[in-house]
């Protein structure tokens, strides 16, 4: 485990950057991936039965926006945007709703607040924060509290990792054990050192070694539940977010924990999101079945 840790260190300055700095490979990304999720979203919001902006902290983020099948039963969906914890707000993601609404799933897209105003440290915290409010709060917004599954992407990724290790009862005791039935790290960044070494996303980031060791799924905080687990990369990803994604299956997978890597093909960090969107697709399904329809 030792040597997979400290793979990153074998690639030049250049290389490693080109590994985590995804949007310059994609000098589109702003003229036309970010404007077409908006305008997604902005439909969906516009369209579906939906309760947005409910505050479940104190923080400027602190909001969730909640998108209902009209089957209060129905498993839901708890998503956490990326943006290596310094960019992006949940109302872009609400294009993601309108697939999951129409096969029968409950949709809660989180936002928190973002560094340097805070730290990953804290952006952990208020995402247990929103998962227990979702759980408290279930009936009021019209969902399940009982069949939870979290789900995020790229630094959303991370956070899905460290719902996944928390001890709910000790973060608070009306909390069940069994709280998230399952989760689903999708591009997730497992383990912090080699984020940290970027110097230009660090930046805005202002992490340190401690905090990156402290806040690694990979080294300090394991899953504490035996619940299944899909772990996603894009297959035409970087080397590094495929191996962020290998490390967590190989060292935490085992007999009685499911901790399954699926490989979306042909697609990079971005698209895979638009593949998440088509109900025809494989990612759709596997991700329907962890949230057990």
């Amino acid at each position: 485990m030792s040597d997979q840790l400290t793979y990153h260190l074998r690639f030049s300055p250049e290389e490693f950057d080109a590994q985590y700095n995804l949007r310059a490979a994609r000098p589109d990304y702003e003229q036309t991936v970010i404007p077409g999720w908006v305008a997604d979203s902005a439909a969906a919001r516009a369209t579906l039965d939906c309760t947005l902006d409910e505050r479940y902290g104190t923080g400027e983020k602190q909001k969730l926006d909640v998108f209902r099948c009209g089957d209060a039963s129905a498993p839901t969906l708890i998503y956490v945007h990326g943006g290596y914890w310094q960019r992006g707000d949940k109302s872009v993601y609400s294009f993601l709703a309108p697939p999951f609404v129409a096969n029968g799933v409950n949709i809660v897209v989180i936002g928190y607040d973002l560094c340097p105003t805070v730290t990953i440290t804290e952006i952990s915290q208020q995402a247990r924060e929103a998962v227990a409010y979702v759980w408290h709060h279930a009936d009021d917004l019209g969902v399940n509290g009982d069949r939870l599954t979290v789900m995020g992407h790229s630094a959303g990724g991370h956070i899905t990792q460290m719902m996944m290790a928390t001890d709910w009862p000790a973060f608070d005791a009306a909390l069940p054990v069994d709280l998230v039935k399952s989760g689903i790290p999708v591009s997730p960044l497992s383990y912090l050192e080699p984020v940290r070494l970027t110097q230009d996303l660090n930046g805005g980031i202002r992490m340190d070694a401690a905090e990156a060791d402290a806040e690694s799924p990979m080294t300090n905080h394991p899953p504490v539940t035996n619940a299944p687990q899909l772990v996603v990369v894009g297959g035409t990803e970087t080397d590094e977010f495929h191996r962020q994604a290998q490390m967590y299956v190989h060292k935490f997978a085992s007999d009685t924990r499911v901790v399954d890597l699926y490989v979306v093909p042909e697609v990079d960090h971005f698209d895979e999101l638009n593949v998440l969107v088509d109900p025809t697709s494989p990612f759709f399904a596997k991700t329907c079945v962890m949230l057990g329809l």
